[in-house]
């Protein structure tokens, strides 16, 4: 499917799903020079084998090797890389172009980071040398490959599936220096706080219909297949995510401390982490004190509230007399109200419900705790990656995350 004019930009979501070789060979770059920038950045910090105390994420030297490693096992590795869907993740692979980087970043490989991890000697663990340079080579490798590729969608979907997973790990990287309290530094060109944002009303919507989810066509993610129709409610919601300054509203009301406002468990997370504000905030009382990458700051008031799981927001839209939205109302207002004021991309969104496959599509069975669904995207991730169509399926206790909520009536 050729990319539509919006795939002249780099940041087009569009032609992220659709574009065509000339315009995937300079995204791709663009992503693996970002990839580059955080590898030097965790590196000037000292902090490449460092593990978040959630312990949710291996350290940034095993994250940024293994996008190299997946590029490579699509791509480079893959002799069925031109059947698209039908090109299996398990068959036969040529060499590697680095023979250890199996041994580093497979799925079989071993926890190399943690000290007491079988095979987790220095001799064992690759250095930042070693990554910079398998991403240079593997870089390469798939241009060439993609130079001479058929302009096709089966042809080109590892091509594409590879600058998503790339974009993503922007993203992923931000939260782990958030976490340790590392500073982005060049790498965060492209991110950065959410801007305030001044006070608005509610936007209400008529009944109607509305399509959820995407249709066939170039690279679209196992979440959001496929389109449909559903009818949708009158409703109203938020036209922009809940603030800082509504949030301490909802703390300073003894919010925290009031179990009637709570999921069950959500409350029992709550006394479990003992937790009395969102992630990272120093003093929720007349304000919002936060740590950002190791810096305490007061956050603007206007500012969309982030690291919140969905028990808080939950618990915020009860003491409200509000709800969370559907994902229909969510994806309704975000792909129609742009010129009535709606914003999105904030923050990733909490919607009400759990996780499950749309008519047609594919769902994992789930974990004995539901997992909950994010809509939306953030400040931090990759604008291309910014897709209104998105899902994103996390347990509801994730705050390291950059995720907030926004609201509608009853």
């Amino acid at each position: 499917m050729p990319a539509s004019s919006e795939a002249l930009s780099l940041d087009s979501p569009t032609a992220a799903r659709t574009g065509g070789r000339d315009w995937l060979s300079l995204a791709l770059i663009e992503a693996r020079n970002r990839s580059l920038r955080w590898l030097q950045v965790f590196e000037e910090q000292d902090a490449l084998l460092a593990v978040a105390s959630q312990g949710r994420s291996p350290p940034a030297l095993a994250l940024i090797g293994r996008v190299g490693w997946l590029q490579e096992w699509w791509v480079g590795r893959n002799v069925q890389r031109l059947r698209g869907e039908a090109s299996s993740f398990d068959s036969l692979r040529l060499p590697s172009l680095d023979g250890r980087t199996d041994h580093w970043f497979s799925m079989a490989a071993p926890r190399w980071w943690v000290e007491e991890a079988p095979g987790g000697g220095d001799d064992e663990r690759p250095t930042a040398d070693d990554v910079r340079s398998a991403l240079e080579a593997t870089l390469e490798q798939t241009l060439d490959l993609l130079a001479v590729c058929p302009a096709s969608d089966d042809a080109l979907l590892v091509f594409r599936r590879a600058l998503a997973t790339e974009d993503r790990l922007s993203e992923t990287l931000a939260v782990l220096a958030q976490a340790l309290g590392v500073k982005p530094g060049e790498a965060a060109v492209l991110g950065g706080p959410a801007a305030p944002r001044p006070p608005r009303d509610p936007l209400w919507f008529p009944p109607q219909t509305q399509v959820l989810g995407s249709t066939p066509g170039g690279w679209v993610p196992p979440n959001e297949r496929w389109a449909h129709p559903q009818a949708v409610p009158e409703f109203d919601i938020d036209a922009q995510a809940v603030s800082w300054q509504r949030f301490v509203e909802f703390a300073e009301d003894g919010g925290y401390d009031r179990e009637p406002l709570w999921h069950p468990e959500g409350w029992r997370w709550l006394q479990a982490v003992e937790r009395r504000a969102p992630r990272d905030v120093e003093q929720l009382r007349g304000g919002a004190l936060v740590r950002r990458f190791g810096q305490l700051q007061r956050a603007p008031a206007h500012q969309a509230v982030s690291h919140v799981s969905w028990y808080e927001a939950d618990a915020w839209c009860r003491w409200a007399g509000r709800r969370l939205p559907t994902e229909v109302e969510w994806e309704l207002a975000a792909c129609t109200a742009r010129s009535r004021g709606h914003v999105w991309a904030d923050v990733w969104e909490w919607a009400a419900g759990t996780a499950r496959a749309w008519p047609g599509g594919t769902f994992a069975a789930q974990p004995a705790s539901p997992l909950r669904v994010l809509r939306g995207a953030s400040s931090w991730t990759v604008p291309r990656a910014a897709h209104v169509r998105q899902r994103r399926f996390v347990a509801a206790d994730r705050d390291e995350l950059f995720c907030g909520f926004r609201s509608c009536s009853l």
